[in-house]
């Protein structure tokens, strides 16, 4: 399992989002509060993706705990940005750990991030692997779930499915190819955000200029409300939709 988060919303440092919080991601890496038996802390990477000045994404990704990085903090505390997607990994046992392995993933203004596991990895999604173009296999970041979901949801943008259904049609199918897999994703691009719920944890804050979705609160703020399991929100800065997965 891992941890993540997408802002979007007035700009702000990359150190308000990570760091700051009570309960931030940085903590959340060695102190998460809901893991669901997937692991104890995520201590096997990291990254964070923003868009500066509403050009292309910028990443930063490492295979190491966030808190023994040397950079990130004072990267964090100089970097602004309105749309932020970031996440601390917890590696499945087997799965490659490596710079590369860390969400988010990207092609062009997309950023992408997984928190949960395929389950009867690899076997029991051969299938929908197989529909896939072999570059786009060969080309994997790593060797993981993460990167192959983050595959399948990509082949759906390429051929013009709009976001919600790249998202909701890329967890139905996994879903139905591996239950009881645990199928939270991440994605954005920098002015809207789609996210899964689906067997894990996530909770949104919302203001009337500003939305932050992340796996478990990070501070103690009343206006954290949690998404239900099967569903589906769909969010820029100033409005969110949520509805089931069903019926994107």
């Amino acid at each position: 399992m891992c941890r993540h988060l997408a802002y979007l919303g007035p700009p702000v440092t990359l150190r308000e989002l990570l760091f700051d919080p009570p309960h931030s991601l940085l903590r959340q890496s060695w102190a998460p509060r809901d893991m669901r038996g997937g692991g104890t802390i995520n201590a096997d990477g990291f990254g964070v993706g923003w868009y500066p000045d509403g050009g292309a994404p910028v990443r930063y990704r490492r295979a190491q705990p966030i808190w023994s990085d040397p950079t990130i903090a004072d990267l964090a505390a100089a970097t602004r940005s309105g749309a932020v997607l970031a996440a601390v990994r917890s590696a499945t046992v087997g799965m490659a750990v490596v710079d590369a392995a860390a969400a988010p993933f990207a092609e062009g203004r997309w950023l992408f991030s997984h928190n949960g596991v395929v389950r009867g990895w690899p076997d029991s999604v051969v299938p929908l692997a197989a529909e896939l173009p072999v570059r786009d296999l060969l080309t994997l970041d790593a060797t993981t779930d993460s990167a192959l979901l983050w595959a399948l949801v990509r082949d759906r943008l390429r051929a013009g499915a709009p976001p919600a259904r790249a998202v909701a049609e890329t967890v139905t199918s996994v879903a139905a190819a591996a239950p009881g897999s645990r199928l939270n994703l991440l994605l954005t691009d920098g002015h809207s955000v789609v996210a899964s719920v689906a067997g894990h944890a996530l909770s949104l804050r919302a203001t009337p200029t500003s939305v932050l979705l992340a796996s478990e609160p990070h501070d103690d703020d009343p206006g954290w409300r949690e998404v239900p399991d099967g569903h589906l929100v769909t969010a820029t800065a100033t409005e969110v939709r949520q509805h089931a997965l069903a019926a994107p």
